[in-house]
């Protein structure tokens, strides 16, 4: 059930044709209706500011922070983190801090508006590429395959700038899908709308936008329980009575309280990280501290690295996952380089990535990835075939019984048969309980991002893609290919937003996997134009990456919006201001590192990037190691019957059904990851589910 959004109800029949405010004319109409102090108790609150100017600011001063996180552990791990919730805690400190000085309360839509701004900037260093193909390209490209690229700063921006909007603009449609009459969970932004209801609601009780009391007889008890349990406060909270007021003041400095203690605890983890960090700048061997001795550090690379990041990443990961890499860490550490080295496969140092035991477990862990990524993707996408197939087929079943095929193809049968019902409203189908279920309550379409917004912005945004690329790569990929590479981005962000509604996890590394696998199809591996063919692949893959991962931040936090009753509309808009932010910077930040620290080095080995190149030379035919191919091959079908069954698991779970082994099957990207890149990610993890 969503909240109350003002006039819902009054907008709720009428139609929109006009396009969305703009942000200055979002900030004026709700500074001149918002009244000083929200704790009143006043039936008929004001609407909140879905749009400030303030709160884009702090929002991308948080994602500057971010940004410059993401980059730094994104390019020693490939993995970085949207930070969400953070980001909500961290601009309500703010804003709570200088609440004296405001000429206007800090609301809950405000909030939402801080944590989008603040996480489409601080996701774009994995979103424009500089944790993976960018680093591919400059440094990893051999001279046969036209490389390595010499990319300058101006060409890395209008790059950045090229790619940064089109997945944005094309999640808007997808949102009345997903969000709006699917209801898919996106369990992120809704955990981060929970947090933000606690922050701001139990303070003084009524600053939270209620939803509405309206009948609602669709939908399972368990949404419906969910949805009673995030948005809506104890219906006692509103009787005036002593002892109630003493609870809600006891609640009150419990909460006050609780902020607090968050912010010394976020402020005393953030200034040991950064002590940690200007330590190991100057005393390097931190980074490689050999616990098991140094013989099998120096011959064997088994050193600790106990970078506070990484302890941070393992909280965030959650032990199952950690776990799969750990498993990763000693089939690929302990058991393939050590074989690899002494049975001559891999004759070169264990840290050569061309010869060495360390190249040569990453194409184990390629093939693993493929074939994970493969049969995940390849679910989402035949289960919406079967639930269209189980909703047809009574009535296909009972025409071809009824008729003879002649009849079926002839007018005459058309006319007399009319409609025929799909099924009756009781099935338990998925497809006919998404048809027959209502639909959430929507926002009021003066909040809306109108029609006419979104096909002129998806069609600039693809047209400033296009000439982006071919203005930072002139000549390297060729335009046919460029479309077709923006068509798979779009087609695979669907799938990427399903998965990421339905399991918190967007698989971008699988979508942009996927593309590169479907482009060696279509790129020449022979005459002038294969020397090309690597680079064209690592930017398709790109293309795919970024669009998913753009789509799948804002689908994240509209579900979030939703749930509070934000603006969609100041939530796009916060968003492209931000990737738009985000992009330029990531791109001046990712050549101040490569300025300061030596790319790919000790401390910055950019794993991803070796991924992403060796994708392409191995879909591009470039030749395998020896016995790689033996072995990818084995990993590969024990992997594909894991995951096979790790998805059947997950689909026995969602009917209700025992499914507490899934965790104990290892998921095939945790345990390729882990086999080139594992750290005390595992251990504090374990320790913190502890």
């Amino acid at each position: 059930m969503a909240p109350d959004r003002g006039d819902a109800d009054t907008y709720a029949s009428s139609i929109s044709t006009s396009g969305p405010p703009s942000p200055l004319e979002l900030q004026e109409s709700q500074e001149a209706t918002t009244d000083a102090d929200v704790g009143g108790a006043s039936t008929s609150a004001p609407e909140p500011q879905n749009f400030t100017v303030r709160g884009v600011l702090v929002g991308l001063l948080i994602g500057i922070v971010i940004c410059f996180s993401n980059m730094y552990f994104g390019l020693q791990t490939g993995w970085v983190s949207s930070m969400a919730m953070p980001s909500a805690l961290i601009g309500f400190a703010y804003f709570k801090t200088v609440s004296r000085a405001l000429s206007y309360p800090f609301t809950p839509v405000e909030n939402v508006l801080v944590q989008s701004v603040a996480g489409s900037v601080g996701t774009m260093p994995l979103g424009c590429g500089f944790v993976g193909v960018i680093p591919a390209l400059n440094y990893l490209l051999k001279p046969e395959e036209n490389g390595p690229l010499d990319i300058s700063l101006w060409r890395l921006i209008v790059w950045s700038l090229g790619i940064c909007f089109f997945g944005v603009v094309f999640a808007v449609p997808l949102r009345r899908e997903f969000i709006i009459r699917e209801k898919l969970k996106f369990p992120s932004g809704t955990a981060t709308a929970l947090m933000i209801r606690v922050l701001h609601g139990d303070e003084k009780g009524n600053n939270v936008v209620k939803p509405p009391r309206r009948h609602r007889h669709a939908g399972t008890d368990a949404e419906r329980e969910e949805q009673r349990g995030l948005l809506q406060s104890d219906p006692q909270e509103h009787v005036s009575q002593p002892a109630t007021a003493t609870a809600s003041e006891e609640q009150s400095v419990a909460a006050i309280g609780d902020w607090k203690a968050k912010i010394r605890l976020l402020v005393m983890a953030f200034a040991g990280s950064a002590l940690y960090t200007v330590v190991s700048y100057f005393i390097p061997q931190l980074h490689e501290i050999p616990i098991l001795g140094l013989s099998l550090a120096e011959n064997w690379l088994w050193t600790l690295n106990p970078s506070p990041a990484y302890i941070g990443q393992g909280i965030i990961m959650g032990p199952a996952t950690t776990l799969h890499m750990l498993i990763g860490a000693v089939v690929g550490w302990g058991i393939l380089s050590p074989l690899a080295k002494n049975k001559g496969w891999a004759p070169g140092p264990v840290s050569d990535w061309t010869n060495g035991s360390k190249g040569w477990i990453v194409w184990i862990s390629l093939a693993i990835m493929l074939v994970d990524s493969l049969i995940s993707l390849g679910w989402l996408i035949l289960r919406p075939l079967i639930s269209i197939v189980r909703a047809y087929y009574p009535t296909i079943r009972d025409t071809l019984r009824e008729h003879t095929w002649a009849e079926i193809f002839s007018s005459r049968f058309s006319m007399e048969q009319g409609y025929t019902p799909l099924s009756n409203h009781s099935s338990t189908d998925p497809t006919s309980t998404i048809k027959h279920s209502d639909p959430e309550p929507d926002a009021p379409p003066h909040h809306l991002i109108s029609t006419r917004t979104t096909t002129i912005g998806l069609i600039l945004s693809l047209l400033i893609c296009i000439l982006s690329i071919h203005i930072s790569f002139p000549s390297l990929i060729p335009l046919p290919q460029t479309l077709l590479a923006l068509a798979l981005a779009l087609l695979l962000s669907i799938m990427g937003v399903r998965a990421l509604g339905e399991t918190d996890l967007n698989p971008v590394s699988g979508i942009s996997k996927l593309t590169q696998l479907v482009f060696a199809l279509v790129t020449p591996t022979s005459g002038p134009a294969a020397k090309n063919s690597v680079i064209i692949n690592l930017l398709a893959g790109a293309i795919s990456e970024s669009a998913a991962l753009q789509a799948g931040d804002l689908l994240q936090d509209l579900k979030c919006g939703h749930l509070l009753g934000a603006a969609p509309s100041a939530q796009f808009w916060g968003q492209i201001i931000g990737s738009a932010v985000g992009a330029v910077l990531s791109a001046v930040v990712y050549k101040l590192y490569t300025h300061v620290y030596t790319i790919p080095g000790g401390l910055f080995e950019v794993p991803t990037a070796y991924v992403w190149v060796f994708t392409a030379r191995l879909v591009t035919g470039k030749g395998l190691p020896p016995m790689v191919k033996e072995w990818a091959t084995g990993a590969a079908v024990l992997f594909a019957v894991g995951t096979a069954v790790r998805v059947w698991g997950q689909v026995r779970k969602r009917a209700g059904k025992e499914g507490w082994w899934i965790d104990w099957i290892p998921g095939g990207i945790a345990v390729a990851v882990g086999e080139f890149w594992i750290s005390l990610c595992c251990v504090v993890s374990i320790a913190d589910a502890g």
